[in-house]
This record gives structure tokens, sequence and C-alpha cells, in this order.
């Protein structure tokens, strides 16, 4: 949300986005002073701001340092096609770790980042800058490669990440995105992305889409692991078999779902 003429919002809800908006580079918890930073919102304002969002239960206060709050997090589960997705999702995710005993992703594109809606890991296995709700640049991440290379709107991410610049969370990162481009031509072909130390060092993932019977990318489905575990030829088949899964559930609630809409509302109603 941003004023009339294009500059930071000036309502209070646009400086409240703002503010819960600084929790996006991943950080779990902010003092006041790194919040006001990050959203832009001036200091006093940021404070006035983020008590009320406490008392909402939309912030939670720990010493001096804020985090998001557990309000957040419910209103977040009643998003329906997320919930959705997820829900369909779970049993293929459970099997799929089961199979592999690496960290398994579920992740859909929101504007040039990944966006996780689950994750499952054991304790043995890394830890890793993705979390469940949290977020990372697209083109550095397996999952992000495939979504972006089935995304209809492709040349709009990368006309948007030619003007702002590509993030690099490591020295691997892909480069620039004349390589990028490069890089989603190989994943359409081949079905599936591999990255290797793009995201961290000593770490990679494949990831594969998840498809509708109509042809579109909805999900992308991944495993990540440290390198000498990350053998394509052993997790592919895997990977494919999860996200065929996921995707024929999701198909049948979409279908089931039309063809309760159909029903006349008195029919409905008895």
């Amino acid at each position: 949300m941003t004023s009339a003429d294009g500059g930071p919002p000036s309502s209070v809800l646009g400086k409240a986005q703002l503010l819960l908006g600084a929790f996006e580079s991943g950080a779990y918890q902010l003092g006041l002073t790194d919040l006001s930073r990050r959203s832009g919102v001036p200091k006093a304002t940021a404070y006035r701001l983020a008590q009320e969002l406490t008392e909402w239960g939309l912030l939670e206060r720990h010493g001096d340092c804020y985090q998001l709050g557990m309000r957040l997090f419910e209103l977040g589960q009643r998003a329906s096609a997320s919930a959705v997705l997820r829900s369909v999702a779970r049993p293929a995710l459970a099997d799929l770790f089961a199979a592999t005993r690496a960290t398994i992703h579920l992740a859909v594109l929101d504007g040039d980042h990944v966006l996780f809606l689950e994750k499952i890991a054991g304790e043995a296995n890394i830890h890793s800058h993705s979390r469940i709700g949290g977020r990372l640049p697209a083109p550095g991440t397996a999952t992000g490669k495939v979504l972006l290379a089935g995304a209809a709107d492709l040349q709009d991410h990368l006309d948007r990440l030619n003007r702002t610049g590509l993030t690099h969370l490591t020295s691997r990162t892909v480069p620039s995105v004349d390589e990028l481009r490069k890089q989603l031509a190989v994943v359409r072909a081949k079905g599936h992305a591999v990255e290797f130390e793009e995201t961290m060092p000593g770490v990679g993932s494949i990831a594969v889409p998840i498809v509708g019977a109509d042809g579109t990318t909805r999900a992308a489905v991944s495993t990540t692991a440290p390198l000498k575990r990350l053998v394509p030829q052993r997790l592919l088949p895997e990977l494919r078999s999860a996200a065929a899964s996921i995707a024929r559930a999701l198909d049948q609630v979409m279908l089931t779902a039309a063809d309760v809409s159909s029903i006349p509302a008195a029919r409905i109603a008895g």
C-alpha cells in the first residue's frame, strides 16, 4: 500500500503493514530501532503501532524485542488456497521424508520469492534458512527455479529482477539474470531444478513442479540435504512420485469444489 504519489503509505494500516513486512527478511525478533529502520516507519510511530499490534496478537513482545504473533499464524491457516494445498500434500510429503530422510519443502511463488508452506525435517537434518511461512529469493533456490520456469508471467519476473538485481545468499548464487534465463530453459527441458550451495554452503536441493491437470504449475516440492547425500538419480523418482500424488489429490479437491458450486443454492439448502 502506497500513498497517492507513489511514496510510503500515509495511512495507519499502511504503516502497520510495513512493520509486519519488516520480518520478511527472515528476522525472528527485532528491536524497536531495527523495526523502525527496516520498515521505514519513524521510531515513535513504530513504537505506538507495535504496542497496538501486540494488543491484537499480531506481534508479541519478548524483552526489548518484537516477533510475529500467533494470531498471524492462526489467520494464515485459514487462507483457503494454502490451507488446502498443505492439507492434501502432507501425506505425500511425510512419505517422501520417510523415503529420503532429507529435509522436505513445499513452496509456492510469492512475487519474486518462494513462500514455504510446509517443511519436514528430522532432528538429524541440516539447519537451513527456510521455515514454514518464510520466504527466500526465488532465483537462488531449487523450488524457485522450478516455479519461475513454469510461470506464465516469467518475462515480467525477469524484467523486474533486471531492475532490482539478484540477491546473493552465497558466492554460488546464480550471478546474473541472463544466466538465470539459461538455467530456467534447462529446468523446463528436464522437468526439475538442482541448486548446489546457492542458499547455504555445503547444502543443495532438488525440486520438481506440482502440475495440475490444466498444465499449470501450482507449487513445487523439494529435498534439501548435504551435497554428499544429494543424489539426483535416487531422489528424483521419489520427488516425482510425491509431486504426482499431490497434484492428483489437489485436482480432486478442486473438482469436488467445482461440482458443489454448480449445485443450485435451493438444493444445497435442502
